[in-house]
């Protein structure tokens, strides 16, 4: 089936059901803010290496229900220990750029572009993307950030340098904002996020979630 193109001066993606098995629905267009709100309120999030800009929706998809949220007795002395000062929304720029700097392991070079820093730089000032900040003596070894929308939230990245950082800021955060949240898009599966409690739902349970939540 070939893939959907979406013209630059076009605000559309199509239906979902268009999707290929990994989930990939279609490609072109813009990061727009108005079209990155179209897709995550759409179920869609945008995932490209270079142009053209590459759009997903895939099914299963991997959240995590606030509620549902586990910690290990090991994270809990961490997290008691006070090492960690964790903080939202106080270096937005810092956490995506480091985001997208720091090497993974099994990656060759990053998926966060310019372009995308950008864009999403652009979503934080306007107040829909927030950033999760790990603080260790006053320097940032750890965060993640994503756009906030209704009570749905849409994780895009996170990064550490410390051992526990990621999971100490992204813990906090879910406990934090536990009542105000109904559901955190962790996108695709990860042995991280689900030793914390992620799991599978269909792609049409997810998408009920964010057109009934993502005000």
């Amino acid at each position: 089936m070939p893939l959907f193109y979406i013209p630059d001066d076009e605000l559309i993606f199509p239906p979902l059901s268009g999707a290929d098995p990994d989930g990939l629905l279609a490609i072109g267009g813009d990061l727009s803010t108005e079209r990155l709100l179209l897709a995550y309120r759409s179920g869609i999030f945008p995932w490209y290496s270079r142009k053209p800009i590459l759009w997903w929706a895939p099914d299963p998809r991997f959240v995590l229900f606030p509620k549902e949220i586990r910690v290990s007795h090991s994270m809990r002395q961490v997290l008691r220990k006070g090492d960690f000062n964790i903080t939202i929304n106080t270096d937005f720029a810092g956490v995506i750029n480091n985001c997208r700097t720091i090497p993974r392991e099994g990656q060759d070079g990053t998926w966060i572009t310019r372009d995308m820093m950008e864009a999403y730089l652009r979503l934080h000032k306007e107040g829909h993307a927030l950033s999760v900040e790990c603080w260790q003596d006053d320097q940032l070894v750890g965060g993640l950030y994503g756009v906030k929308l209704g009570r749905c939230f849409f994780g895009e990245s996170m990064f550490a340098k410390v051992t526990n950082a990621s999971k100490a800021a992204f813990i906090t955060f879910v406990e934090q904002y536990q009542d105000a949240l109904e559901i955190i898009d962790c996108q695709v599966h990860t042995h991280h996020l689900a030793s914390l409690g992620a799991r599978f739902i269909s792609r049409v349970s997810f998408v009920d979630l964010v057109q009934r939540h993502a005000l």
